[in-house]
C-alpha cells in the first residue's frame, strides 16, 4: 500500500505542519492513506513504533486542532470517494455516504447537480467533511437548519487500537448516562458518560453528553480524540425553489439590535408549508465595515466586494429559503418595511434573489475574518509573534445587548483596534481584537479572558462553532470546572485508553 508508508517529515511536507490557527507544529512522520483499511494500517505501524497520532483533513480550522504535537500525522485528505444517493425506504429521508477527504464545496456540487442541498456552511468551502463532523462545524445557516450534527445519520469510526465501530442514529442510545458499545471485532466498550449539563446555547466545547443520548452524538464534535472517522452519512435535502439574500444597512447598532429581534419573530407561513424564519442573520458593526473599506482600496483580493458608502454604519444580512419567489418577496417586503422604520432606507439595502446575485453579497459576508487575517498577517512582519485574538462565544438570548455593550465599552476602555462580525441570529458574535504590539496583545488576552469568565457566568459558551483544539483547553476548565474536565478525561481514556490521538486537543 505506497500511499500508506509512513513518510519521514521533509520539507515537502512541511505545510502540514500548521492550519489556519497559524500555529506551527512538528512530527516525525505522515501518511496519506485512500481507505479505511489503510487507516488501519498507519494506526497498527504506530503502535507498533510508539509515539502519538494527529488526524488531518484540509487543515482549515482556526484553534490548532490539526497542528501535530510530534509523532505521526494521518492526513485523510485523499479519502475522497461520495457514494449513490439513496432514498431511506421508512423516512423517504435523502442519503449519501462519504469518507472523511470529501470537501464541502465537493459534496455541494454533486448535490446541487441532483437538485439538493446539503445546509451546514462554514465560512471555508475547502473544509472537509471529516473535519467538519469531528469539530461540529456550523456557519451562518446554522441559525435555521443547526449545526453539522443535525444531518449526520451514521459514522464509521476507527479505534485507536485499529478496531472499528458501526454507528448508525437510532440504534445505540445510553441508559441514563451509562453506555454499551461492540465493536466489530467483538470487543465490548462500556463506561459513563460526564455529568455536567450542556449549556443551553449554540456550543462547540466538549464532548456532546446527554441523559440517554444517541451515541453517534458523541463522536460528533469530539475533535478527533475517541476514534478516526472513516465513512460518514448524511443527510440531504431538496435545494430550496427560491433564495433571497438581503444587507441591510443601519445608522446603528440599536437599530440593527432590534431588527435582529424582529427577524427572529418572524414565522408567518402566508400560505406555505415552509415557515419564512429567516435562515441566517448576520452581523457587522461599524469597526468591521470601516476595515473592508481599507482593504478594498489597498488590496485586489476584496475588488468584488460592493462598494461601502460613506454612512454606512453597522450590517446585517439575512437570508430567506422557500418554495416560490412571491412567498419570498412577501416576507422581505416585511422586513424592509421593518428595517425602513429603524432609518434604513432603500439605497441602504443589497437585494439578491438569484445564484449569480448572491454571490458578491456572500462574498462581503466572508471578507471580514479575510481581511483581519491579512491585516495580522501583514503586522507580523513587523511583529513576528504577533498573532489576531478571536472570541468565539454565544449567550443566553437575554443577554445579547448587555453582552455587545459589554465589548464595545471595554474595547473602547482599553484603547485596543477590533472589529466585532458574526452570528447574531444565534447570540453568537466573534470579537477579533487586532494588537499592534505584543503588549497590547498581552492586555487584549486579558480582556477575552474576563469576557470568558462572565459569558460562563450567564450560561453562555467559550465556543460556539470553531471548537477547542489545542488554543482554547484553558477556556474548557473555566467553563466546565476541573471536575467535569477530568470526567472527560475518563471518557476519553476508556476509547483510547494511552491517549495517541490528537494529543492536546481539549485537555
Amino acid at each position: 500500500m505506497a500511499n500508506n508508508i509512513l513518510l519521514p517529515l521533509n520539507r515537502d511536507y512541511e505545510d502540514y505542519l500548521r492550519d489556519e490557527s497559524r500555529r506551527i507544529g512538528t512530527a516525525e512522520t505522515i501518511s496519506f492513506p485512500t481507505n479505511e483499511a489503510e487507516v488501519i494500517e498507519a494506526i497498527l505501524q504506530i503502535r507498533v513504533i510508539g509515539g502519538n497520532i494527529t488526524v488531518q483533513g484540509s487543515r482549515t480550522g482556526i484553534v490548532g486542532g490539526a497542528v501535530p504535537q510530534g509523532g505521526h500525522i494521518l492526513n485523510l485528505s485523499r479519502m475522497k470517494s461520495i457514494g449513490q444517493i439513496i432514498r431511506e425506504e421508512q423516512s423517504g429521508e435523502l442519503l449519501v455516504n462519504v469518507e472523511p477527504g470529501v470537501l464541502l464545496s465537493e459534496l455541494r456540487d454533486f448535490a446541487a447537480r441532483e437538485g439538493l442541498f446539503f445546509p451546514p456552511d462554514p465560512t471555508e468551502t475547502s473544509a472537509s467533511l471529516g473535519g467538519m463532523v469531528a469539530c461540529n462545524a456550523s456557519g451562518a445557516l446554522s441559525f435555521h437548519y443547526g449545526p453539522t450534527r443535525n444531518w449526520v445519520t451514521s459514522l464509521r469510526v476507527v479505534l485507536s487500537d485499529g478496531s472499528t465501530i458501526d454507528l448508525r442514529r437510532g440504534e445505540n442510545q445510553a441508559c441514563g448516562r451509562a453506555f454499551s458499545l461492540r465493536t466489530e471485532q467483538g470487543r465490548i466498550i462500556c463506561g459513563t458518560l460526564p455529568s455536567y449539563t450542556l449549556p443551553n446555547v449554540k456550543s462547540a466545547a466538549g464532548y456532546y453528553v446527554a441523559d440517554n443520548m444517541d451515541l453517534v452524538d458523541l463522536f460528533i464534535g469530539s475533535e478527533g480524540t475517541l476514534g478516526v472517522i472513516t465513512k460518514i452519512e448524511l443527510r440531504l435535502i431538496p435545494k430550496p425553489a427560491a433564495v433571497a439574500g438581503l444587507t441591510i444597512f443601519l445608522p446603528d447598532e440599536e437599530s440593527a439590535l432590534k431588527l435582529v429581534r424582529y427577524l427572529r419573530s418572524q414565522s408567518t407561513d402566508y400560505g406555505d408549508p415552509i415557515s419564512l424564519r429567516p435562515v441566517a442573520i448576520e452581523f457587522f458593526n461599524s469597526d468591521a465595515l470601516n476595515l473592508l473599506r481599507r482593504m478594498k482600496t489597498e488590496s485586489s483580493a476584496f475588488a468584488d466586494i460592493p462598494t461601502l458608502r460613506p454612512h454606512f454604519h453597522t450590517a446585517l444580512y439575512t437570508e430567506f429559503h422557500g418554495d416560490s419567489d412571491e412567498v419570498i418577496e412577501c416576507a422581505v417586503m416585511q422586513v424592509m418595511e421593518f428595517a425602513m422604520n429603524m432609518g434604513a432606507s432603500d439605497d441602504d439595502t443589497w437585494f439578491a434573489t438569484n445564484e449569480r446575485e448572491l454571490e458578491p453579497l456572500k462574498a462581503f459576508r466572508h471578507a471580514t475574518p479575510e481581511a483581519v487575517n491579512l491585516l495580522i498577517d501583514e503586522r507580523k512582519r513587523e511583529c513576528p509573534g504577533l498573532t489576531k485574538l478571536g472570541t468565539d462565544m454565544s449567550v443566553p438570548d437575554e443577554y445579547l445587548e448587555s453582552t455587545l455593550r459589554m465589548y464595545n465599552a471595554e474595547l473602547r476602555e482599553a484603547g485596543l483596534e477590533s472589529v466585532i462580525f458574526g452570528h447574531i441570529g444565534n447570540n453568537h458574535l466573534h470579537v477579533n481584537i487586532l494588537p499592534h504590539t505584543l503588549e497590547e496583545y498581552d492586555r487584549g488576552r486579558e480582556l477575552y479572558l474576563s469576557w470568558a469568565r462572565r459569558v460562563v457566568e450567564v450560561g453562555g459558551s467559550v465556543s460556539a462553532e470553531h471548537g477547542i483544539g489545542k488554543i482554547k483547553a484553558p477556556f474548557l476548565v473555566m467553563m466546565y470546572g476541573d471536575e467535569a474536565v477530568g470526567e472527560m478525561r475518563d471518557l476519553r481514556r476508556i476509547f483510547d485508553p494511552e491517549g495517541i490521538l490528537n494529543p492536546g486537543n481539549l485537555f
